[in-house]
């Protein structure tokens, strides 16, 4: 669940213009509207997915935080 999640975000990123760290480098306008809907904005203009990640096997957890959108999310979202 939790890593077709992670290729959900990756998917969504790429749609938005962000890297793998939330940052915007998109080229076109259109890709910050509704942006709110799946991110919310950090310091730093980061944005970061509105998700919490739960799982009962913390490898799981660790293979999404490896991965190349791990940096995306906030530490405490991932709860197991």
């Amino acid at each position: 669940g939790n890593q077709i999640g992670a290729a959900f975000w990756q998917t969504i990123s790429g749609e938005h213009g962000l890297d793998s760290n939330g940052v915007y480098n998109g080229t076109s306008e259109l890709q910050l509207e509704r942006m709110n809907v799946y991110f919310n904005e950090a310091s730093g203009n980061k944005y970061v997915p509105r998700a919490v990640l739960v799982d009962l096997e913390p490898g799981t957890m660790d293979a999404v935080r490896a991965g190349p959108f791990g940096q995306l999310f906030r530490p405490d979202n991932f709860v197991f």
